[in-house]
């Protein structure tokens, strides 16, 4: 009897094994040295943020009307911004700002922005880290986090600090200085 026993075990675990297949993980640990990060590099950028909204060839655009005009409660726009050295348009472009935001506060002027910070010039050219974050912008300074990025920012984190360096209260442009620390490898 015990005999048959061993028997039936042996055979139910053979067919266990072959009718799930061989055990194949999806995921490994890794030594971080392997993609060369044994060293950590942080960066300070100080950029300008150019969003014009005005104009013929706007470079933020609403896709979706504000349902509170006072707040843009309900906004949603999109951005390809230039990112310069100075506040002046005509300074020097060391890249672009795309991406979105979006009126999320019913009682102020509250924005949920996500965006990308990409190089095309320099050292970093080719290289971006993105930014997600609340952005109160009738506060003086406001702090988003660095979330990731790609090139020489792969598993890049850190925070961005905004200040509105000017905004044209008829039509809504705005230069945005921004300070941002970026920890990466």
């Amino acid at each position: 009897m015990a005999t048959k026993l061993v028997i039936l075990c042996l055979l139910l675990s053979v067919l266990d094994v072959t009718a799930t297949g061989p055990k194949v993980s999806y995921a490994k640990k890794m030594d971080p040295k392997t993609l060369k990060m044994d060293r950590h590099f942080l960066v300070h950028f100080h950029l300008y943020w150019h969003d014009t909204v005005s104009g013929a060839k706007p470079s933020s655009v609403a896709v979706l009307p504000p349902r509170n005009k006072a707040t843009v409660f309900g906004e949603l726009n999109f951005f390809d911004n230039p990112l310069t050295i100075g506040p002046e348009p005509s300074s020097r472009r060391v890249g672009r700002s795309q991406g979105m935001y979006a009126g999320t506060a019913h009682d102020q002027i509250g924005l949920m922005m996500g965006m990308t910070f990409a190089f095309t010039t320099g050292k970093y050219n080719g290289s971006s880290f993105t930014v997600f974050g609340r952005n109160a912008i009738a506060e003086h300074e406001r702090e988003m986090p660095v979330v990731g990025g790609t090139g020489k920012f792969r598993f890049a984190r850190g925070y961005a600090l905004a200040k509105t360096h000017h905004l044209n209260p008829s039509t809504f442009d705005a230069v945005v200085e921004y300070d941002i620390y970026v920890l990466h490898y």
